[in-house]
């Protein structure tokens, strides 16, 4: 729906101060950024991470006593979905070198660089080939390429300082070492960047970036890189086999107790069913169905941290999970559009975010989790919030000043994706601003694991969002396309040469699943609640009981 008359009205306070804002832009005036210190206190203050409530203790498995989202712990703390007594390993449906959980970009970059290094591919995905958060990112991917004033020191120091200096530091050297490589991969593959016309990659700042090292394909890069990989990869049906919806429910290990496999339940045949690995990896993305705290998310659909689950069953220990991350311009009108995400290009190309007054009140280039600590103060403590019908409250993000910064036309040249989008709607943001207010968005946290994409259990990978340590206590816009990529190149060829030179045959077994059921019971944790989810259920009020079944059903048909 168009905006009401009320918000137009407030829309001319914003045009009232525009041209004043646009004269500061082209002077090169910013609104003066917080001191480290001062982000600190905004943080503690407003963050969702620091509310009370926000955490809660694991009380079993290799992380007990690590406090973090409620809505996590509650899988965490359930059972498996499946009876191991009740499950046959010896009837094995598929056999396979390298066994990809997750079809986004990590999934399906490990599959091409596995299958360069001769392994026999199977990928099982969830939904779709493709449907995952990769397909939702917009804004751009990181990378220090050459014939710019910069290099991966400068991006070495951005990701350090953006993470709020707990980053893995050899984990943030592979990534922004390995950056400038996968730009040259992806463009290799047929990947679309925008360009200037002699060819010149075209580059912007993100928040928390010191040099412009924004890559980007308009305002759907994500799906531009979506697209070149899944394409690539069913370039090579021989040796990569994709399995939709068929999500991964246990990790299966060996007698040595090393991973061999996963089950893998079929969404239209109600059927679980057993495929033999020599190397497994974990590629299942993030957690923002989950609504953590109640927030809306940017996440597909699929996106319910089934990764963690499986990975923690099997011994292997979760890190930074402590934190979460918010995108501070969700959509937030029209309401059927709210948790959408708006890109951080938007605030890279000078569009500014203002209150219900139309007054600049935070540097639209702060971290994202400082930004959107700021939007919260600014719609609390502040009352400075802009009202929708729904009863929900946001921040104006100017983005008709790109126009007037830039040029008529370039809005919609640069952003087709959100200009068509609004249209839709009745709304043109090439000459109204967006309402917005930030949104679940990125899972910071995860698996635990190594630069070579190795975890705790030998055979065991992990790639993408699933894992943690790279980006610290906070990402950096750019740097999740970047890390599905780095990452997932690096565990495919790393999976393929274990699968070759390192496997070790073993009888099947699910016994670190019966001993997390007794642990479960131990700890007086008595729950017919089960996981991974799978999927997501808005017909149940009951928000941490969004469950695709909440009992073993078994074999259906």
């Amino acid at each position: 729906m168009p905006y009401t008359r009320e918000l137009k009205e407030l829309i001319r306070k914003v045009e009232a101060t525009r041209p004043a804002r646009v004269e500061r832009k082209k002077r090169g005036e910013e609104f003066p950024l917080l001191s480290l210190k001062e982000r600190e206190e905004r943080l503690r203050k407003y963050h969702p991470d620091f509310v009370e409530g926000a955490r809660r203790e694991i009380r079993v498995g290799v992380n007990k006593g690590y406090a973090i989202s409620p809505e996590i712990v509650d899988l965490l703390e359930a059972r498996s979905r499946v009876d191991p007594d009740l499950i046959d390993l010896t009837k094995i449906a598929y056999e396979t070198d390298v066994l990809i959980i997750g079809g986004g970009g990590a999934g399906t970059a490990a599959a091409l660089t596995a299958r360069e290094r001769g392994a026999k591919v199977l990928i099982a995905t969830k939904l779709r080939h493709g449907d995952a958060n990769t397909m939702m990112a917009e804004g751009g991917i990181q990378a220090a390429t050459k014939g710019t004033k910069d290099s991966p020191y400068f991006h070495y120091l951005d990701v350090i300082g953006g993470g709020h200096f707990k980053n893995d530091p050899e984990l943030v050297y592979t990534l922004v070492t390995e950056a400038p490589k996968v730009i040259a991969w992806l463009e290799s593959l047929g990947c679309m960047f925008t360009k200037f016309p002699d060819g010149r990659l075209k580059t912007l700042h993100g928040g928390g970036t010191c040099r412009k090292r924004m890559h980007y394909a308009a305002d759907i890069t994500g799906a531009e890189i979506m697209r070149t990989l899944r394409d690539e990869a069913r370039n090579h049906p021989e040796e990569i086999k994709v399995l939709e919806f068929s999500p991964a429910v246990e990790l299966i290990l060996n007698e040595h107790g090393h991973c061999s496999g996963a089950v893998l339940y079929n969404l239209e045949t109600e059927e679980y069913f057993v495929v033999k690995a020599k190397a497994v990896i974990m590629a299942t993305g993030g957690s923002g169905r989950l609504h953590i705290q109640g927030f809306m998310t940017t996440n597909h659909y699929g996106a319910t941290g089934d990764g963690l689950v499986m990975g923690y069953r099997a011994g292997v220990k979760l890190c930074f999970l402590h934190t979460v991350q918010y995108h501070p311009t969700g959509a937030v009108f029209p309401e059927q559009a709210e948790g959408l995400l708006i890109t951080e290009k938007f605030r890279g190309a000078g569009a500014n975010v203002l209150n219900i007054d139309g007054e600049q009140f935070v540097n639209e280039r702060e971290p994202r989790d400082v930004e959107s600590a700021s939007f919260i103060r600014e719609c609390t403590e502040r009352g400075k919030g802009v009202p929708t019908p729904t009863g929900k409250v946001g921040v104006w993000l100017d983005s008709p000043m790109i126009d007037m910064l830039w040029g008529e036309g370039t809005v919609k040249r640069e952003f087709p994706g959100k200009y068509i989008l609004f249209k839709r709607y009745g709304i043109d943001i090439s000459k109204e601003p967006i309402l917005v207010y930030p949104t679940l968005h990125y899972q910071n946290g995860g698996l635990e694991y190594n630069c070579r994409c190795e975890t705790s259990v030998p055979g065991f990978f992990a790639a993408g969002e699933v894992t943690g340590g790279v980006h610290g206590e906070n990402r950096l816009m750019g740097n999740s396309l970047l890390d599905v990529c780095v990452f997932g190149r690096i565990a495919g060829e790393n999976a393929a040469i274990y699968a070759k030179e390192k496997f070790k045959d073993g009888k099947l077994t699910l016994d670190h699943v019966r001993r997390y059921h007794r642990e479960l019971e131990e700890a007086g944790i008595v729950t017919d609640r089960v996981a991974p989810m799978l999927l997501p259920d808005y017909t149940n009020p009951k928000v941490r009981e969004r469950q695709l079944t909440t009992h073993y059903l078994g074999t259906l048909r």
